[in-house]
């Protein structure tokens, strides 16, 4: 990082701060929440894998019609 931008995020940071202290007590709470809600959300989760899509296989597989009936080999265990 150059020094430049250092001392601009420095600024912006101490802007923001001086910005916060300006609001009310509730409002500075809220302003804490959505912080710890956005630290919780995005840094401090492990990053999630891609959704599955439902239904994707629909169709291209076939369930025999006696699934659920017992199995002659498992007779002796029922």
């Amino acid at each position: 990082m150059s020094i430049e931008f250092k001392e601009y995020y420095k600024m912006s940071e101490i802007q923001l701060i001086e910005k916060v202290k300006k609001l009310p007590t509730a409002y500075q709470k809220e302003v804490e929440d959505f912080v710890d809600f956005i630290l919780e959300k995005k840094i401090n989760q492990p990053k999630m894998e891609k959704k599955r899509i439902l239904g994707l296989l629909k169709g291209k597989m076939k369930m025999s019609d006696d699934f659920d009936t017992p199995l002659e080999d498992f007779k002796n265990y029922m």
